[in-house]
């Protein structure tokens, strides 16, 4: 993964893609072909589709393996619980869309209406959106170059039909690329409440999830914060033997935070620490079976940490400031 350049001018600025520190720069075609997003006319026909959605929410990892698709899964799940509140998932992992599965969805079809794509409802009130329903198989490979990927998220922002939407998550692929930087450019007119990275406790994590953080404040993008996956295990068998044992049980680090984790990270860069999420072996499990681990698994440790997460998430969204004004983090 590219590191941003330490004067990169932004995605957003006019000399994006033309700057002296532009050049070499593995993304410098893309920015300069977006260089003044007015420029687009796509960006306000998505700024108009996106006026019935209130909150706009960015999964980020700066590693694959984290964990991401697992948190926008359930945290789209988290959401849905309360029948009044509408939730849209965006998959834009181009190539490798695992949210149909893990949310059941595989084999589903889009289909188009009048006003456009209509996204495949899970419930009444939690609709997804994934280029792995236009596939033909699961085992597809999808082979395209950047402008292609970056047209399928155009016409993902652009075309489908979410109708009115209280939470959009846009699950993203690893890293700080094309499909990155096209959904934040389509995005900035329309307001992006902010964006929740993904890590796990280990150096070699950490070190992708600072490039992360700084694209995030190269490109303006608020970081509502870090969520840490597989953070710790306790054997979930260990808690059947007996009510007194549980209080001895021991805590193993599968993923030693040998610099001392996500917390240390957060704590230098004054960068809010969301929650630790302990491994639990029913998140895997429900993830390939399409099942809410919430629900599956409700008096897990992993589960109280993910409705806490969520918690504060909701928060930092119900606390945002009018359209134009920068958010903490930003």
């Amino acid at each position: 993964m590219e590191e941003v350049p330490h004067d990169c001018p932004g995605a957003d600025s006019a000399q994006a893609g033309r700057g002296a520190s532009c050049q070499g720069c593995p993304n410098q075609r893309l920015c300069a072909s977006g260089a003044g997003a007015a420029s687009d006319p796509a960006i306000e026909e998505i700024k108009e589709k996106m006026k019935t959605v209130k909150h706009k929410i960015l999964v980020l990892s700066g590693k694959g393996g984290v964990g991401k698709s697992t948190f926008s899964a359930h945290l789209a799940h988290g959401l849905a619980e309360d029948e009044n509140t509408q939730v849209a998932l965006l998959d834009i992992d181009i190539c490798g869309p695992s949210i149909p599965k893990i949310m059941g969805l595989e084999g589903e079809q889009v289909h188009q209406s009048g006003s456009g794509w209509s996204p495949v409802f899970l419930e009444d009130n939690l609709g997804v959106m994934s280029v792995g329903f236009l596939l033909s198989s699961p085992d597809d490979a999808v082979i395209w170059r950047g402008p292609k990927k970056n047209g399928m998220i155009k016409q993902f922002l652009r075309d489908v039909d979410w109708g009115e939407v209280d939470y959009l998550i846009v699950d993203t692929p690893p890293g700080t690329s094309d499909e990155h930087l096209s959904v934040v450019q389509y995005l900035a007119a329309a307001h992006i409440d902010g964006a929740v990275i993904i890590t796990t406790p280990q150096e070699v994590s950490l070190q992708d999830v600072r490039k992360e953080i700084s694209f995030c404040h190269k490109v303006k993008l608020p970081i509502i914060g870090v969520v840490e996956n597989m953070s710790g295990f306790i054997c979930p068998k260990c808690q059947d033997s007996s009510p007194f044992h549980i209080a001895f049980q021991k805590e193993s680090q599968i993923f030693p935070p040998t610099t001392g984790g996500a917390e240390a990270m957060c704590q230098d860069l004054k960068i809010p620490l969301l929650g630790k999420v302990p491994l639990d072996p029913r998140i895997g499990k429900s993830c390939d079976k399409g099942q809410s681990f919430l629900v599956e698994a409700p008096d897990s440790p992993a589960t109280v940490t993910y409705r806490s997460i969520i918690q504060r998430i909701q928060e930092f969204c119900s606390q945002r400031l009018p359209e134009g004004e920068n958010l903490v983090g930003s």
